[in-house]
């Protein structure tokens, strides 16, 4: 899975790296086929804004959050896309069955 954090009006950190690649990479215990992340860290005004788009096979998931702390931001984000791959996830098995 390459991981790739971008910065908007904000400089990112190597702390602020490890985090986001740290709770990105826990996203593969629920889908093995991600191929690629964008995460953009930004700031508007007094918000702190983190937006994540994942590639797998078939589709892209997009999840955005903001938040007065950049880390909450990100772990909002992280709960959000950790929710719509488990859904994909649900989608596609149930096709395979064919419930």
């Amino acid at each position: 899975m390459q991981i790739n954090i971008s910065g908007h009006h904000l400089e990112i950190t190597d702390p602020l790296k490890d985090y986001v690649k740290n709770r990105m990479e826990k996203l593969e215990r629920h889908h093995d086929q991600i191929s690629n992340v964008q995460v953009t860290l930004s700031v508007e005004k007094s918000r702190q804004k983190a937006e994540a788009q994942i590639n797998i096979p078939g589709t892209q998931i997009h999840a955005d959050a903001t938040h007065d702390d950049l880390y909450a931001a990100i772990d909002l984000m992280h709960d959000k896309l950790d929710r719509q791959l488990l859904k994909h996830k649900e989608k596609h098995v149930n096709r395979q069955h064919g419930h």
